[in-house]
């Protein structure tokens, strides 16, 4: 009876160590859980970001200089004397 209840000691400190929710396991959640605030914040800022071209797409209030990089981004519109200058897109 008491070789049983060593081995199921035993037993509960192995998962104690090494089960699901584990020490081991532990620090494994812990960089996960460093990596997706990380990201967390990467998507706030690209939501922002997004937010205020929303803003300034706005049907009232149009800003003419985003709507002009628009039209020759997404239409190939330029007039023979202008020059276009592609940029890097994280600008």
């Amino acid at each position: 009876m008491q070789g049983l209840a060593l081995a199921v000691l035993l037993l509960m400190g192995l998962f104690v160590v090494a089960g699901p929710s584990g020490l081991i396991a532990w620090s494994e959640n812990q960089r996960m859980l460093e990596q997706r605030r990380v990201k967390l914040v990467e998507l706030m800022a690209e939501r922002d970001r997004l937010k205020n071209r929303v803003n300034l797409l706005a049907p009232n209030k149009v800003d003419p200089d985003l709507a002009g990089e628009l039209l020759r981004g997404n239409l190939n519109v330029a007039r023979p004397d202008e020059m276009v200058m592609l940029l890097p897109e994280g600008r």
